[in-house]
């Protein structure tokens, strides 16, 4: 059976994560936030030091912005850490500090979606719900989908995915489908020898079937998987807007110093587009601007 499979394969190949051990559903939160497009070694530091300053969703809520802005430093993607304030402040005004337990209203919560919705019930609840990233998507595509068929819709993906659930063990299978997807069934360079599910595997046996010497393997057919292309990360809008958040975490700043300070890393940029970027973190909440004057909002 695929579940016991998985899951006795997890048991003794998951790694040790600190977010495995906890069911509070605010540690939950952080963790699933941090993760988002982050590499795991670099979270777990950062998990750690954000929980100490930042211990519960009331201390969250009730934090100035620019102090959680700035412990954010090193994640990336800015815009998680407000997410994260607004839906604890959203927990802590209409649910009185306590977390919905349901999908439907956990995805009413600001910053909250199907993915990380699924995560909280699951993950903190303990409940039997399916939800996909990037990780499970992968599995559930290469085990069960047609090899030879087109690529199926996100519904049908995740429809799938919850007729895999095994009844009373959501919490395991999907830590440890998701493990699989990290460790095993990755992108590029699948190690299916390592698989414990390749007997059962669609797309395995596909490129077996498809290889008359049957090894080595050919390479796992890119577009079997819907994988995030990122555009080029050097000179880009996000790379600049990054910048000026560390720059403002040190102390406010006026326009010219935010240009000089960019110049001076290399970043090339005139006075419109550096106009035109603080205008978007204003827009998204990250700055604030009082006349010439760019800072973090409190």
């Amino acid at each position: 059976m695929i579940a016991n499979a998985l899951i006795a394969w997890f048991t003794t190949n998951g790694r040790d994560l600190p977010w495995r051990h906890t069911r509070d559903p605010y540690r939950v939160l952080v963790a699933e936030l941090m993760l988002q497009q982050t590499q795991v070694e670099r979270v777990i530091p950062k998990y750690h030091a954000f929980l100490a300053q930042f211990p519960d969703v009331q201390t969250l809520a009730a934090a100035p912005t620019s102090a959680i802005i700035t412990a954010w430093q090193g994640l990336g993607y800015n815009r998680r850490a407000l997410y994260l304030q607004r839906t604890a402040q959203a927990v802590v005004s209409q649910y009185a500090g306590v977390f919905p337990r349901d999908v439907a209203t956990l995805k009413q919560l600001p910053g909250i979606g199907d993915y990380t919705s699924g995560a909280i019930a699951c993950f903190a609840y303990e409940q039997d719900v399916a939800f996909l990233d990037t990780n499970i998507r992968r599995v559930v595509l290469r085990l069960w989908s047609d090899p030879h068929a087109p690529i199926p819709s996100e519904q049908s993906l995740r429809d799938l995915a919850a007729q895999q659930v095994p009844a009373g063990q959501g919490w395991v299978w999907n830590q440890a489908i998701m493990e699989l997807g990290a460790i095993i069934c990755t992108a590029t360079a699948p190690k299916c020898p390592r698989c414990p599910l390749r007997g059962d595997c669609g797309d395995y046996a596909a490129r077996l079937a498809a290889d008359d010497a049957l090894l080595p393997l050919p390479p796992a057919k890119p577009r079997r998987v819907a994988e995030r292309k990122d555009a080029p990360f050097a000179g880009s809008n996000r790379q600049i807007r990054g910048r000026i958040i560390d720059a403002l975490r040190e102390s406010p700043q006026s326009g010219a110093q935010l240009h000089t300070h960019l110049t001076s890393l290399g970043l090339t940029l005139d006075t419109a587009k550096l106009t035109t970027i603080i205008a978007g973190l204003g827009r998204d909440g990250l700055v604030v601007v009082d006349g010439d004057i760019i800072k973090l909002p409190e």
